[in-house]
């Protein structure tokens, strides 16, 4: 399917559509700097096809960053100037041992970075060593390697105080230094400061704007230097579109692809990845998909794009798909490729095309790899089998903080709370740093499991002892906590004390502590806060739909059910899905469309007359959230139940079942389900839109508050 070129042609005003108008609108408030520019074509010269590119900060007079302006050229008279001036005698220095430097050299080919800047401090102890180029050329790639920014400051340290004089090749790779370790406020004096600038120097400090997201200041520069120099490559045209993607900039991205297509750079492999994740993150799948059909060579980086790109927007059968394409293509798969297609699985709860994927990364050589094995124990943990995660994050030759994080995180969410802590009290005896997401995973752990003390402790050791100050998600963790213990004053006076305003999910957190404790006046309190915060999302006005039916207020309920129809809100049907023999099954509540509707309906009979025997009442006082009327009719056949009978059906004894729901798990579902683990000696795991619920021995890992 070829790219209709007229659809990239550069456009005015007047030719965008009104949604392309309100982004230009939105982005022309947010900086001044682009609401003028656009992009047209000489037609005699495509080689210069951005001279009439005009930036409007620089047209109404506003000063170009850091002082820059378009440089002219040098004339024949400040050629000979410059040639002429006489230049200082240089001091007498000591000649290095030729040994040292090739020794370093060699460590740098070999990716011994460490080694090589340890080698470094004995011509640093001795000092006054005059090197070659070389050898610091070596040292850069060696700072550049570690992401050093002590080596960084070394090495620059080392050639100042040795008078060494930079061509315009090193004091690139000086800048280049400067800008992978992140450096950005020295690159930036040292850009300014050099006397002279080709292309590679203007591509290096644009790019390190965009990595550092500083992407105006990118704007800024290319406009700069297009004014210069119009002599354009592939390396900047996929700068240029990472920046517009960062900004969320489709039409300025759809620009610089015409750009590219005219200026015959479009099938560079790095304009192309370059396009699809521009196209993808822009919200535009079907152009990203078009751009990586009409690759020349799809590559490693290319199939990883499209991929990824799938999974954003949420098509995660279709990246599971394309996974399997690339596979059978014969591309080489990186570690990148099986991390995304593990974090797929997460999603689909696709335990054996993750166990797959897992046999794949290590017959591929990536079986030690820090960002593979940080998705695998993700997954795992998510899943509750925490034996084969803690497997994995054991063998782990590096962890890192994720790491810790997501086997954290993996024991809160499935109730156990002690082992959790107990993670986290090594992850600090073995010196890793904690970050939010650390302590969120902690607090979260704390409030599932009912440890309210240590949640205390833990939230009141974040700004004391770990100088991370408590956001907005810690607050909803402690929230939940109190609610949990039937607080809801407690509650209430933290969201009020909080040092910023609350946010949705905070009072969220109290709106649904409300819904289990019954509390009508204050949960109606919380939900009329969050109407103002978001007034079209269907499920706060479900959850005091709930409160007000359980309560008896019917007249009430009436009046937010009158709401919701007013307003349009209608969430679709709630969905389930089990994975059997790597193939997905979907159902619905009352669905009899399944091949074996007639065994799943009498498995679920006989599970209902079974459970009643312990006690099982169905729960007909909940509404159900998130679901309409017909679903109410079919109490004992929603959509959970159905799936789990299926599985029950076609599944070995042994293995554990694994459910994804749409909404959150009614009531009546949640009781059922803790009796059917019991009677069947299964392990249940159901992913609602609020938590995963481990079902166990007739208990929940959420302890019956969700």
């Amino acid at each position: 399917m070829e790219i209709p070129l007229l659809r990239y042609h550069s456009v005015s005003l007047d030719q965008i559509s009104n949604t392309r108008r309100k982004s230009l609108l939105h982005f022309k408030h947010k900086s001044l700097l682009f609401s003028g520019y656009c992009f047209s074509f000489s037609k005699r010269k495509w080689r210069n096809s951005f001279d009439r590119i005009r930036c409007r900060s620089l047209e109404q007079g506003l000063q170009p960053p850091w002082g820059l302006k378009p440089r002219p050229k040098p004339s024949k008279m400040d050629v000979v100037e410059r040639k002429g001036a006489v230049l200082e005698e240089p001091q007498m220095r000591k000649q290095p041992s030729s040994g040292i430097c090739s020794q370093i050299e060699k460590l740098v080919f070999n990716k011994r970075y460490r080694e090589a800047l340890e080698l470094f401090e004995i011509l640093e102890f001795e000092g006054g060593f005059e090197l070659e180029s070389s050898t610091y050329d070596a040292l850069i790639s060696a700072c550049i390697g570690l992401n050093s920014i002590r080596g960084v400051k070394r090495v620059s340290s080392f050639m100042s105080s040795n008078g060494f004089e930079l061509d315009l090749y090193m004091r690139n790779r000086v800048l280049l230094m400067h800008v992978k370790c992140g450096m950005m406020t020295d690159a930036r004096r040292l850009f300014v400061e050099m006397p002279e600038k080709n292309l590679v120097t203007w591509n290096t400090i644009i790019g390190g704007l965009v990595d550092s997201g500083n992407y105006d200041e990118a704007f800024q520069l290319f406009f700069i230097t297009w004014e210069e120099s119009s002599d354009g490559g592939s390396r900047i045209f996929s700068t240029m579109i990472r920046a517009s993607a960062g900004q969320g900039l489709i039409f300025a991205g759809r620009q610089f692809h015409t750009c590219a297509l005219k200026m015959g750079v479009a099938d560079d492999i790095f304009v192309t990845c370059a396009l699809i994740d521009m196209y993808s993150k822009c919200g535009s799948i079907e152009d990203a998909q078009c751009v990586f059909d009409e690759m020349p060579e799809k590559t490693t980086v290319g199939w990883n794009s499209i991929i990824a790109g799938y999974a954003l927007h949420g098509y995660s059968e279709k990246a599971l798909r394309m996974f399997y394409e690339m596979r059978d293509s014969g591309v080489e798969m990186d570690h990148f490729t099986f991390s995304m297609v593990i974090r797929i699985c997460t999603r689909l709860a696709s335990l054996e095309h993750a166990k797959q994927a897992h046999a794949s990364l290590v017959r591929h050589g990536f079986g030690l790899d820090i960002v593979a094995n940080t998705a695998l124990v993700d997954f795992y943990s998510k899943w509750g089998r925490m034996e084969d995660a803690c497997h994995v994050f054991d063998k782990m030759p590096q962890k890192n903080v994720i790491s810790w994080n997501a086997l954290i995180a993996g024991y809160g969410n499935h109730g156990h709370g002690e082992e959790a802590i107990e993670m986290f009290e090594q992850m600090l005896r073995e010196k890793m740093r904690p970050n939010h997401i650390t302590f969120l995973a902690i607090l979260s752990a704390c409030s599932y499991s009912g440890l309210s003390e240590r949640g205390w402790e833990y939230f009141k050791s974040m700004s004391r002892d770990h100088k991370i100050k408590p956001r907005a998600m810690h607050y909803a963790c402690m929230i939940e906590l109190l609610g949990q213990e039937g607080l809801l004053d407690e509650a209430f006076a933290l969201i009020r004390s909080a040092p910023f305003k609350p946010t949705a999910n905070m009072w969220a957190a109290l709106l649904t502590a409300c819904r289990v404790h019954e509390n009508l006046e204050l949960g109606k309190f919380a939900a009329q806060k969050l109407y103002g915060m978001e007034p079209e999302k269907l499920n706060n006005y479900i959850v005091l739909l709930n409160i007000y039916n359980s309560s008896g207020n019917l007249k009430e309920a009436a009046a937010v059910v009158q709401t919701l129809r007013r307003k349009g809100l209608r969430m679709l049907p709630a969905c389930s899905w089990i994975e059997v023999k790597k193939q997905p099954y979907f159902f619905h509540s009352g669905d009899k469309s399944h091949a074996q509707t007639k065994e799943i309906y009498q498995k679920v009979d006989n599970l209902m007359l079974e459970i009643s025997k312990h006690g099982y009442v169905p729960e007909r006082k909940y509404l159900l959230p998130d679901v309409d009327d017909q679903e109410k009719r079919v109490l004992l056949y929603h959509s959970e139940k159905l799936a789990i009978a299926f599985g029950l059906i076609n599944t070995p004894g042994w293995t554990p079942l694994q459910i994804v729901q749409s909404h959150r798990i009614c009531g009546d579902c949640h009781s059922a389900i803790k009796l059917i683990a019991m009677v069947t000696g299964r392990e249940i795991v159901v992913r609602d839109a609020s938590r995963f619920h481990h079902f166990r021995d007739g208990s929940c890992s959420c302890g019956d508050y969700w």
